[in-house]
C-alpha cells in the first residue's frame, strides 16, 4: 500500500521541532550549494530559526552584492522600467527609493563602525557581530597572504645579495693572488730560472781557479825537485 500524504503542520513537541529544523536546514544549505556549482548559478538563501539565529548560503560568500541584484531586478523596479520614464510621478518614486537606499547605507555604516548601536535588537546585533566576524577573517587571511609575499620577496633578494657577496669575494681573493705574483717577480722571468743561470756562471769561474791552482803548484813542485837533485 502506498504512502499517504503528510500534513505539514507545526511540530509541538520542541525537541522534535529543533531536530527536524537542524536536518532540513542541513539540507537545505546543500541543495543551495550544489545548484550553485552545478548550474553555475547565483544562489542567496536566509534562514532564521525561532530563536533569531541567522543562517545563511550566498554564491563566492557574497550576499550584498546578491542582495542588490535582487533589489535591482524586484517587482517594483520592473513595474518603475515599464512606465513612462517622463513622468514626474516615476521620477518622485525614483528619488524616494534612492533617498531611502542612501539612508539604509548610512545607518549601516554608521553601525559597522560601532555608532548608533542602542535602536538595534538582540537579534540585529547578533547578525551585526556575525558579519564583522566573517569581514575580519577575510581581512586577516589577505593580511596573512600579504605578510608571507613580503617575506618570500626579501628572501629572495636576500639570497641575490648573498650570491653577489660570494663572487665579489672570490673576485678579490683571484686579483691579490695575481698581485703577489707580479710582486714576487719583479724582473718578469721565474726565479728558477735566475738561479740556473747564476749557477752555471760561478761553476765555471770556479773551474778556471782549480785550473790555475794546479799549474802554479806543478811549477812549484818541479823548482824544488830540481833544487834537491843538484
Amino acid at each position: 500500500m502506498g504512502r499517504g500524504k503528510v500534513q505539514l503542520k507545526r511540530i509541538e513537541n520542541k525537541i522534535n521541532r529543533q531536530v527536524t529544523f537542524s536536518k532540513r536546514r542541513a539540507g537545505l544549505l546543500k541543495k543551495a550549494h550544489e545548484i550553485s556549482i552545478l548550474c553555475d548559478a547565483e544562489v542567496g538563501l536566509i534562514v532564521f530559526s525561532h530563536k533569531g539565529k541567522l543562517f545563511e548560503y550566498a554564491t563566492d560568500s557574497c550576499m550584498d552584492r546578491i542582495l542588490e541584484k535582487y533589489e535591482r531586478y524586484s517587482f517594483a523596479e520592473r513595474q518603475l522600467v515599464a512606465n513612462e520614464r517622463t513622468s514626474p510621478a516615476n521620477w518622485t518614486l525614483e528619488y524616494s527609493k534612492l533617498k531611502a537606499r542612501i539612508e539604509l547605507l548610512q545607518r549601516n555604516h554608521r553601525h559597522y563602525m560601532g555608532e548608533d548601536l542602542n535602536s538595534m535588537s538582540m537579534k540585529d546585533l547578533q547578525n551585526l557581530e556575525q558579519q564583522l566576524d566573517t569581514a575580519l577573517k577575510s581581512i586577516r587571511t589577505r593580511k596573512n597572504q600579504v605578510i608571507y609575499e613580503s617575506i618570500t620577496e626579501l628572501q629572495r633578494k636576500e639570497k641575490a645579495i648573498q650570491e653577489q657577496n660570494t663572487m665579489l669575494k672570490k673576485k678579490i681573493k683571484e686579483k691579490e693572488k695575481e698581485m703577489e705574483q707580479q710582486n714576487q717577480c719583479p724582473g718578469g722571468l721565474p726565479p728558477p730560472l735566475l738561479m740556473t743561470i747564476g749557477g752555471g756562471a760561478f761553476d765555471d769561474a770556479a773551474e778556471a781557479t782549480r785550473n790555475e791552482l794546479d799549474l802554479t803548484l806543478d811549477s812549484l813542485y818541479s823548482c824544488h825537485l830540481g833544487c834537491f837533485t843538484a
